[in-house]
This record gives C-alpha cells, sequence and structure tokens, in this order.
C-alpha cells in the first residue's frame, strides 16, 4: 500500500465506534516516530464514533528548517505517527478493555502541508491526502500547482520559471507514496520522473540581475522555489526607546552645578533595526497565480541573497511576507502579470540572540 501523507494546517480526525453495550469511555494514544506522545479519554457510547482531532498535537512535533547551503539536496521533513483508540466498560478507561487491544485508528506521514475549503468534492470528506488531487493512489506527481489541473498526468502539466544557468530541486511523490526532492541541471528544460513531465522555463537576465531566489513551503509540505527576475528595494527600519538624563556636575568648590555640552541629555537605549525586501516579480502567465498564493500563504519563507561580507557567496534568510492581501491578475483586467511582495527579515539586524 502507498504510504498516507497528510497535511497538517488542515484539521486531521482519528475515529472509530463500536457495537458493545458495555462501552463507557475511549482512549486514543497517539505515537510520533513510534513514542507515545499524548493519551486522551472521553466518555462513549455504543455505535457513536468517538473523534480526535490531532492535528495541532502533531504539529507541535514538526519543524521546517533549511540548509545553509544553497546547492545542497533539501531535507524531506515530516513526522511519522500512528494512533490507536481503545474502548473500556468504565469511565476514564477503567475496567476492561473491550476485544482485548486498541483499534489501529490513523497513521502515516505528517507535512506542513493544508487542503482548501473548496477543493473538488472528493475531498470534502476529511483526512485527504497529499496531493490533494483527483488520481490514483499508485500514480506519482510533482509537488507543485498544476498548469492544467487534470486527472491524469498529462504532459507540460507541471512548469516552473528558473534563471539561465541556475540549478536547482523540485518536490515529488512517488507512486509509492515516498516524498522527496528531484534535482534539475543549470541547462534542464525539463525534467520527466516516473513519466511525469516539468516543464522548466529558462527566464533570460534583465538589467537588474539574474534575480532573487524566493523559497518556501508550499501546500503540499515541500519546499518550493520562486523567482523574482524584475528590481529589488531594500529598507532599513530603526526602533528605540530613549530617556532625559540629569547631566549635572556638583563640586563642593563650584558655586553652582556645571554640565559639559559634549554630554546629551536625551540617551539612547534598545536600539534595534530590521530590513525590508521589495521585490518585483517579473512577468509570469496567468496560471502562476497560484505560485504567489501559496507564498502568501506559507508560514515558512527565506530568500537567497549574496553575503554582505562576501559577495560572491550566497546565504539564506529567514523572512516574513509583510502583504496581508493580495489581488489576483489575469491578462483581462492586467494584461501583463506582475506581483510586488516585500518581505521583512525574521530576525533583528542587530544580533541580539540570547
Amino acid at each position: 500500500m502507498p504510504i498516507k501523507n497528510y497535511g497538517l494546517r488542515t484539521p486531521l480526525f482519528s475515529q472509530k465506534s463500536i457495537n458493545s453495550s458495555d462501552v463507557k469511555s475511549a482512549k486514543l494514544l497517539l505515537y510520533v516516530g513510534g513514542v507515545l506522545k499524548y493519551t486522551i479519554v472521553k466518555p462513549a457510547l455504543q455505535n457513536v464514533p468517538v473523534t480526535f482531532e490531532i492535528s495541532e498535537l502533531l504539529r507541535d512535533f514538526l519543524t521546517f528548517t533549511i540548509s545553509d547551503d544553497a546547492a545542497a539536496t533539501p531535507t524531506t521533513q515530516k513526522i511519522t505517527f500512528t494512533s490507536t483508540i481503545g474502548f473500556y466498560t468504565e469511565p476514564n478507561a477503567g475496567g476492561d478493555i473491550i476485544f482485548g487491544a486498541p483499534f489501529n485508528s490513523l497513521g502515516g506521514d505528517g507535512y506542513e502541508g493544508y487542503t482548501l475549503f473548496v477543493d473538488f468534492s472528493a475531498l470534502t470528506l476529511t483526512n485527504p491526502t497529499i496531493p490533494y488531487r483527483n488520481r490514483a493512489d499508485n500514480q506519482a506527481t510533482w509537488l507543485l500547482a498544476e498548469k492544467t489541473p487534470s486527472t491524469a498526468a498529462t504532459n507540460d502539466d507541471f512548469v516552473i520559471f528558473v534563471p539561465e544557468g541556475f540549478s536547482g530541486f523540485a518536490g515529488f511523490m512517488a507512486a509509492d507514496g515516498v516524498i522527496s526532492y528531484q534535482a534539475y541541471s543549470t541547462t534542464d528544460t525539463s525534467k520527466t520522473v516516473d513519466g511525469i513531465l516539468l516543464t522548466i522555463k529558462r527566464i533570460s537576465c534583465t538589467k537588474y540581475g539574474v534575480g532573487t531566489k524566493v523559497t518556501f513551503v508550499n501546500r503540499f509540505g515541500v519546499l518550493q522555489d520562486l523567482w523574482f527576475f524584475l528590481k529589488e528595494v531594500k529598507t532599513m527600519v530603526k526602533t528605540k526607546e530613549s530617556y532625559k538624563a540629569n547631566t549635572l556636575a556638583y563640586s563642593a568648590e563650584a558655586i553652582a552645578p556645571t554640565y559639559s555640552q559634549s554630554d546629551p541629555t536625551v540617551k539612547i537605549l534598545n536600539t534595534q533595526a530590521k530590513q525590508t525586501h521589495i521585490h518585483s516579480s517579473g512577468y509570469y502567465p496567468e496560471f502562476a497565480n497560484k505560485y504567489f498564493e501559496e507564498l502568501l500563504l506559507s508560514e515558512n519563507v527565506w530568500i537567497t541573497r549574496k553575503r554582505i561580507q562576501q559577495p560572491n557567496t550566497p546565504e539564506i534568510i529567514p523572512v516574513v511576507v509583510k502583504n496581508s492581501s493580495m489581488t489576483y491578475k489575469t491578462s483581462v483586467n492586467d494584461r501583463l502579470i506582475e506581483y510586488t511582495i516585500e518581505f521583512e527579515d525574521a530576525f533583528d539586524y542587530i544580533n541580539n540572540v540570547r
């Protein structure tokens, strides 16, 4: 059976019922990596499903990081979990367990992904699995927004945009459910894995340079690169506190206190700063709206930039998307589709990590 992959930003339910008039309570045992993490007890009735919502509990154990090496293959970051539900003859999981052992309820791998409320009707049932598409369980797929949503893996279904001369990685799920990253070279214009085509549109350099790579966790819980090809505007905002100081100097010999004109009476403390980066995407086709939507909704975003002290060496920094809204661009309304996104460093400019 293929591995079941779940997005933990969407509710996930572990549920069972039992046909026994002796039942009084139910107990959930939730394991992460084979280790018991949570035990939850609820009242239970005959033939009435007992439901436990477990996504928020599981997400406590899921952390998402990115390598400092931009050329390193990304690590597939997930948790493996199982849950069981046992039914008991007394309240608070007391008395005898009915049928002698807990029932296996729900298990699989959890990722930093999510579904949409308006996903197609087959997914209105709870606990949909990644990639949330109307595809067979044993069908491989790229973990990207599709150019043309389809029930089959059609050619030219997946497209990414990358500057000329740059390599990278894209998330992929094999037919057995294993999620990993597939590399593409500096010259690849397409990549086919398990018969599924990914088209790589190469973008020529502009007068603003090769562009800026923004990496984010998309709705499938994997890292995705999105390039901004036009100009960048960088700003800094400073915050500070101040107070009025007494600078008078007293002396027994002087007839009155004195002060120095070089000693300020307004003292500054707790000065801190943050940088913001405003990036223009360049011109994308209309189907790429999904990429910018997922960037806006992501809770984990990074920018790759040149190091301040070593301009020829890239560094990856965490950022926060400051935009709180987006207007979906269309070729009818806007003709040319371009987005401007403002990012803020997810750290203080002056190091204050303690």
